[in-house]
């Protein structure tokens, strides 16, 4: 928290990690038959709950705190309903504790599969939607948790004719995993576009979530995070009305005709005056390499 306010952030989000530890057990947390796994889980995520609180108490800003777990299995599993009902349980009691809705925004975050849990995921789409909606929290995509012909652009505006907020991991995925730099693929376009004109710049708390130690680090960060605002900007300078009024219409040649014009607008132009209005550069690599030179260096 220190270190935020040192470098002028204006608040900082939060997650329990529930991985990488000696209590999970056999691939299970929040949703494992021991129960007293399950209550060592759930303490911890009460006491990020309070985590989370002071970090909001502190900056004056709402905290979001998002709970992914990985537990699943490898294989077809004999019993699919037991371990989601041991973790609706287990999300139950953790919501028990108690805590300012205005200060902290409670998430939960799906995945398809992963290594090691080819098969099942207890945490599905499916079972966090509708946990969320009935306990009045917030669901969160991540577009990298999805089968490939699955698209967060389509789930996005679901979402938002029943939540108020919806928060979002923009990633990348590659094969069937994700956590790849963020780029500006046609996907986050679409992702941007569904923000923008359903007028939820507001409504979903976008969070970038990709790590890639093959390359430099400063770099990864800024590829991502500029990926994300051209997207964004891009979805600023498209016609929303006009597109919608021809859809309302059924004008769907017109429709068809000004999407592929859209296409040729020089927002490139426009991003090279919002990064000079910034004084920023557009190439940074070499900045990078330099710093890497000079300072990253010189800490191993």
């Amino acid at each position: 928290m220190e270190f935020a306010k040192s470098v002028g952030a204006d608040g900082i989000d939060f997650n329990p990690t529930t991985f990488s530890h000696k209590n999970v057990k056999d691939g299970l947390t929040l949703s494992s038959p021991d129960a007293q796994i399950r209550r060592f889980w759930v303490e911890h995520c009460k006491a990020c709950i309070r985590i989370s609180e002071y970090f909001a108490q502190e900056f004056g800003t709402p905290t979001l705190m998002n709970i992914w777990i990985p537990d699943g299995f490898k294989d077809v599993p004999a019993d699919r309903l037991t371990p989601r009902l041991r973790l609706k349980a287990s999300l139950d009691e953790i919501l028990s504790v108690g805590y300012d809705k205005s200060k902290v925004i409670i998430a939960v975050e799906s995945k398809v599969f992963g290594i090691g849990v080819e098969s099942y995921t207890v945490g599905s789409n499916e079972f966090y939607q509708n946990y969320a909606a009935k306990n009045g929290i917030c669901c969160l995509l991540d577009n990298g948790h999805y089968h490939p012909l699955e698209y967060v652009r389509d789930k996005l505006p679901s979402l938002l004719a029943f939540y108020d907020v919806v928060a979002l991991h923009v990633t990348r995925g590659v094969r069937w995993d994700s956590d790849h730099v963020v780029l500006l693929e046609d996907e986050l376009k679409e992702i941007a576009k569904e923000i923008v004109r359903n007028d939820a710049v507001n409504k979903v708390k976008i969070g970038l979530d990709y790590f890639d130690a093959s390359i430099n680090r400063l770099s990864a960060w800024v590829t991502g995070q500029r990926a994300v605002q051209k997207a964004l900007l891009t979805a600023l300078l498209t016609p929303h009305a006009q597109l919608k009024a021809q859809q309302d219409k059924a004008e769907f040649t017109e429709l068809m005709a000004l999407q592929e014009e859209i296409k040729d607008l020089p927002f490139g132009a426009v991003w090279k005056e919002y990064l000079a209005r910034q004084g920023l550069k557009e190439s940074y690599t070499a900045d990078v390499r330099e710093y890497e030179k000079k300072i990253l260096k010189e800490r191993v």
